[in-house]
């Protein structure tokens, strides 16, 4: 009977591992990017991105649909920062030079987590130096964090010492976005990846759509 049982219990596993593997497999198959991604996302690509309204460098007020109306890399950062987001958004721009080489036009996006300092005018500023074609977004405390949380990101302002309330940093998640008028998010690229490894990975993900 133990044996009729553990039997049993081997062909559900055996099914069970059947059906996991089948829609695995179909997932992949109705994937139409499946063999341009080399990143996984928790409950799928559908988890990040959405609805934003933000303030652009020019002082307009813009919505997603606005924003990314040709493929996307989107960054979240701020002006005052350091080191990294100079060297992020520099490599990101890097990778949408090769791309515009190969006839691909990609918009580089910049999204300020600090609007507190980053006016359009400073966004502006700062965006005409990286990349003509970098956009600068800013806005209210409200519309960054909506626009925060939308791409899942994070962001925490360190407190300023007295005397030097203008002087201080914000820690914040580094990943660069891609995003496509017609199907959203569609990959995250983290800071090790290069400017050319990025721009063949987003050509894969243009050649498949």
């Amino acid at each position: 009977m133990t044996r009729l049982i553990a039997i049993a219990a081997g062909l559900v596993a055996i099914v069970g591992l059947g059906i996991t593997y089948a829609m695995t497999m179909m997932q992949g198959e109705d994937d139409q990017f499946a063999q341009c991604r080399a990143s996984n996302v928790a409950g799928g690509a559908s988890q990040i991105g959405g609805a934003f309204t933000l303030v652009s460098e020019t002082g307009e007020t813009v919505t997603d649909k606005e924003v990314i109306d040709q493929p996307s890399l989107i960054y979240f950062g701020y002006t005052f920062c350091p080191d990294v987001c100079p060297l992020d958004n520099t490599r990101n721009a890097e990778a949408v030079d090769l791309l515009e080489d190969r006839g691909e036009m990609v918009k580089p996006v910049f999204i300020s987590i600090d609007p507190k300092r980053d006016t359009p005018e400073v966004m502006a500023e700062y965006t005409d130096y990286v990349h003509p074609r970098l956009l600068g977004l800013t806005g209210s405390e409200e519309q960054v964090r909506a626009a925060s949380k939308a791409y899942r990101t994070f962001f925490q302002a360190h407190q300023p010492t007295e005397g030097e309330e203008d002087f201080y940093l914000v820690d914040h998640s580094t990943m660069t976005y891609l995003s496509l008028p017609e199907h959203g998010f569609v990959e995250f690229f983290r800071r090790d990846v290069t400017a050319e490894q990025m721009a063949d990975r987003v050509q894969c993900f243009l050649d498949a759509r």
